[in-house]
């Protein structure tokens, strides 16, 4: 098994030395021969990098972002009909790059808005000012979106970056420990709304994410589910106050049975 994992790594290194470019990322190309399987083209090494990498790569979608800003004339929305790019749910991030009527076209990243170059990277190293035609995703994005998406996929990383301590409780995590949105997802769509496009997408990326043991997590879950019934409890008292007061503004008697 090692002498088949050596002559692989021999080819690979070998094709992927054979088309580097000399303005490839070192630090990608650095990565790319620590692999235990080298990647043999420079476009899987970039995907390679981010993939190890999903909170630096949240970190830069968020700032490439910022540099876009918010599109003139945008609202987050939800829609019912995946053509139009707006999202079904609010459960998922909202992407204003990716509708229809805002969108930027090829060459430029549907998440961040920013253009894209060679290999999917971010930053036209080539100083050529010449966009990939052929991408509509930065490779860092494209992680990024998969982190915020799915963050219990990257659990193993957000552990180490608590140093395996619950957040909540400070004690150790536990193999059930579970990812949670600090601010959950229903109460972003409903309290902040009118945030900025791209502020909003932290509540989607690292700064919003916690691991917490799974004792810990339900009973939050249960205190966010108590807070949500009270809400909608008073949000309903004025509606019945109204009602039961419209007969006596009328001049109605109440009829008492009995």
């Amino acid at each position: 098994m090692s002498t088949w994992r050596d002559e692989k790594n021999q080819k690979a290194r070998a094709r992927l030395e054979k088309r580097l470019s000399a303005l490839f990322p070192a630090c990608v190309l650095s990565h790319a021969l620590r692999q235990p399987l080298i990647p043999p083209t420079q476009r899987r090494a970039v995907e390679s990098y981010w993939r190890h990498r999903p909170l630096l790569a949240d970190r830069l979608a968020r700032a490439l972002a910022a540099r876009s800003g918010q599109p003139a004339g945008w609202q987050w929305r939800l829609g019912s009909d995946k053509d139009t790019g707006l999202p079904l749910s609010f459960r998922a991030p909202p992407a204003p790059y990716r509708e229809a009527a805002f969108a930027r076209g090829p060459g430029h990243c549907c998440v961040c808005g920013q253009p894209v170059y060679r290999l999917g990277w971010h930053r036209d190293l080539w100083d050529d000012g010449k966009p990939n035609r052929n991408a509509t995703w930065h490779a860092a994005c494209v992680v990024a979106w998969q982190f915020w998406t799915s963050p219990p996929d990257h659990l193993r990383i957000l552990k180490l970056r608590q140093q395996r301590r619950c957040a909540t409780s400070g004690r150790r995590l536990l193999k059930t420990a579970e990812v949670d949105h600090r601010v959950p997802l229903f109460a972003i769509w409903s309290e902040h709304r009118s945030t900025p496009w791209p502020a909003l997408l932290s509540f989607w990326g690292a700064p919003n994410l916690q691991v917490i043991n799974r004792a810990a997590h339900v009973e939050k879950n249960a205190e966010e589910a108590a807070g949500r019934a009270r809400r909608r409890i008073s949000e309903l008292e004025p509606t019945l106050e109204e009602e039961f007061a419209a007969p006596l503004a009328d001049g109605d008697p109440i009829p008492i049975s009995g």
